[in-house]
């Protein structure tokens, strides 16, 4: 599914959601033998390196989750990514808005990509609402561009090259990450 030049021109910051978007959705609890607590997520690689080729273009990245994890803020730190915000209430509207007036932004300036009803809100405002294969019915229903593979699964990668080839920068961040890596 392509995205729209014109609408991929506009946008200036892109918000993931992290489970069941960066992550399939799964949730590993368990414990170690003194008792704490260990929480652990499975993050796709690929979707990591669209993440950082996103950050080497002019778009801002930022994510927003409806459950507060160490695993998210580990993977947000590993990434790079400044802008993480973490609410166990799923009151991400607040946390964007906040976003966007510190930055100067507007609705239509934004993507996010979301899987599930705590998106749906974020979605509904949205310049470009889209969301990956397995995402809910209402969330599908909202969305204007859809991945072929599920979260977790290699959906932001394909979002990110999605994006970045209707703005016309994704051979050329491509071919810069392959030079900084002596390609």
């Amino acid at each position: 599914m392509e995205i729209p030049r014109a609408t991929a021109r506009r946008i200036r910051l892109v918000v993931f959601d992290i489970d069941g978007v960066m992550t399939d959705g799964g949730v590993y609890m368990g414990a170690t033998a003194d008792g704490t607590t260990v929480e652990l997520k499975r993050f796709n690689v690929q979707d990591g390196l669209g993440i950082r080729i996103l950050q080497k273009s002019e778009v801002q990245v930022a994510m927003i989750s409806g459950r507060v994890s160490g695993a998210t803020a580990i993977r947000a730190a590993e990434l790079g990514v400044q802008d993480v915000f973490q609410d166990g209430g799923a009151r991400k509207i607040p946390i964007l808005q906040e976003l966007l007036d510190a930055g100067g932004l507007e609705w239509t300036e934004v993507a996010v990509l979301g899987d599930d009803l705590a998106d749906l809100p974020l979605m509904q405002r949205a310049g470009l609402p889209a969301t990956v294969a397995n995402g809910t019915a209402e969330v599908r229903r909202a969305a204007v561009w859809q991945s072929t593979k599920e979260g977790g699964r290699g959906a932001v990668r394909e979002f990110v090259e999605a994006l970045l080839r209707a703005r016309g920068e994704w051979t050329g961040l491509v071919d810069e990450y392959c030079r900084e890596r002596g390609g």
